[in-house]
């Protein structure tokens, strides 16, 4: 059976993914040149409360050598490794070089383009047709119609985490931070930053601007909706009720943001996204 390999971009941790027979690779933060796996060592309510004692974080990828290891372990299965976004992470190149590196032949590496809750949905439906007796160039044929209509935008808070992990133009940091306005931010077409998609008045309209984005996608109950989130239980609620109401046949599913994606999009940071099935 082909054994699906992934990383913390998931929101699976470690012995979660043990559960569901998935092997998670997790990402990292640095703080003060102390590095901590994120779920195994560093939780998100405790970075939050770093960041309040003001700590500045920064995060990367699995090392090539965590890849590696984790590919040489299942020498006898063959391996297919979704990693998130190439662009807005270095772990698709690391998995490709690990790849490199590792005599097993048997190994797919496939760039999810997307992060969080659409990434996650990529790995349980890869685990379904694992289950199936799917090969890894079947699994990734029925993984890519879904991979090609995702769309995934943010609402920041703070952009100065944005602009010091370079995952948003200087300019569109700036007029953020600038701005007493509701900034939502989409995932640019190639995967690979952030950019401005909207300016708005309220928090209201902001949510607005990013479902009139899906209803010209098409969302529809073809779709999953995922609401990742580090805010307030109130915000999420309603942006949770907003879009229930304007795609009542859709199902929503609403996640905690892992410590690098707080290291990414600041505290108080909420991703809206979505995926056909």
């Amino acid at each position: 059976m082909t054994q699906i390999i992934s990383d913390t971009s998931t929101l699976y941790s470690v012995s979660e993914g043990k559960e569901k027979n998935l092997i998670i690779l997790p990402l990292q933060i640095a703080i003060d040149q102390k590095t901590y796996y994120e779920y195994e060592e560093i939780t998100t309510p405790q970075l939050l409360e770093k960041i309040e004692n003001g700590a500045i974080p920064s995060s990367s990828q699995p090392s090539i050598g965590d890849v590696l290891n984790a590919y040489e372990s299942n020498p006898d299965q063959p391996l297919l490794n979704i990693t998130m976004a190439d662009g807005l992470s270095g772990t698709y190149q690391n998995a490709v070089m690990a790849q490199q590196q590792c005599p097993k032949q048997d190994i797919t590496v496939l760039n999810s383009k997307t992060l969080c809750g659409p990434h996650r949905y990529l790995v349980n439906k890869a685990l379904k047709l694992a289950e199936e007796g799917k090969s890894s160039d079947e699994i990734v044929a029925e993984l890519m119609p879904s991979i090609n209509n995702s769309i995934s935008f943010l609402i920041p808070q703070n952009f100065e985490f944005l602009k010091r992990g370079g995952r948003c133009s200087a300019l569109s940091a700036s007029v953020g931070g600038l701005l007493r306005l509701t900034i939502v931010m989409k995932q640019s077409d190639d995967g690979k930053l952030l950019e401005k998609h909207a300016v708005a008045r309220t928090y209201k309209k902001a949510l607005a601007s990013i479902a009139e984005a899906f209803k010209e996608k098409g969302v529809d109950e073809n779709y999953i909706i995922t609401i990742s989130h580090v805010t307030t239980e109130k915000q999420v609620m309603e942006t949770k009720n907003y879009f229930q109401n304007e795609f009542p046949h859709t199902e929503i599913e609403v996640y905690e943001l892992s410590p690098v994606f707080v290291t990414q999009g600041g505290p108080g940071c909420l991703a809206v996204q979505c995926i056909k099935k």
